[in-house]
């Protein structure tokens, strides 16, 4: 079963088109990945998805619905964590967790198991007990990540989860991405710049350029179709060549 569906969706801000036809489906379990150059279309694809924006053409249906018309209970199903998504810094990472908690919590047992996954999927221990404003930049990103996965969503959206991290707070992210999304059985969809961590992490990848999809399979499947050593080069034959 398909948890998004995303048919020859368009979106244009004045007079520059940001996506001009992108299709693609998701299904629980996977994790799909969008990849492409700045400007390709990636986020605003991925704001869509997540409702933030009405496409101007197309369709998008995520657990069934239209993002833009989901009851709130069924939003909660879903998560976003944008590319410049920060924390609060004045809250130290455990206040910070149980701030989230409390927005999505039904009740004060169900904030406390919330609470506990998100330590474990931090991994930061200790320092939970410090301000987020000590913390580095792959230590917020992994506090934020946690809160994101902590509600266990059905649906998870990540921008550039990794961009600008360390190779020890980027090899942490992956995993917990990859963890939570074979645990659960929920579906994820994220875009990257780097060929390395698509190949390893994502079940399937959509190449993007000019606002669409220009073609998809998995990281097998791409390397074997283009004669690749490697997702590098892929890009380069696929999305470098028409961009």
């Amino acid at each position: 079963m398909y948890t998004v569906v995303v048919e020859e969706v368009r979106k244009r801000f004045g007079s520059v088109v940001a996506v001009s036809g992108v299709s693609f489906k998701v299904a629980g379990g996977e994790i799909y990945c969008i990849v492409g150059p700045n400007g390709a279309g990636k986020t605003t694809t991925l704001r869509m998805v997540t409702g933030l924006i009405a496409p101007d053409g197309g369709r998008v249906e995520v657990l069934g619905g239209d993002p833009l018309k989901m009851s709130v209970e069924k939003r909660r199903r879903i998560s976003y964590l944008p590319e410049d998504a920060g924390v609060y810094k004045n809250l130290s990472g455990i206040e910070y967790l149980e701030f989230v908690a409390g927005v999505y919590a039904r009740s004060s047992v169900e904030a406390r198991e919330m609470v506990e996954r998100g330590i474990e999927l931090s991994g930061l221990g200790d320092a939970l007990g410090r301000r987020a404003s000590s913390y580095s930049k792959g230590m917020k990103r992994r506090l934020a990540l946690a809160a994101a996965l902590m509600v266990e969503p059905e649906v998870v959206v990540l921008d550039e989860p990794t961009a600008g991290l360390d190779v020890s707070h980027a090899l942490a992210v992956r995993d917990s991405i990859i963890s939570y999304v074979r645990s659960s059985g929920a579906s994820a969809i994220l875009s990257s710049h780097n060929m390395l961590e698509v190949e390893y992490i994502c079940s399937r990848v959509g190449l993007i350029s000019r606002g669409r999809i220009v073609d998809e399979g998995s990281p097998e499947e791409l390397k074997a179709r283009y004669e690749g050593r490697n997702l590098e080069e892929v890009y380069v034959k696929v999305v470098g060549g028409v961009s």
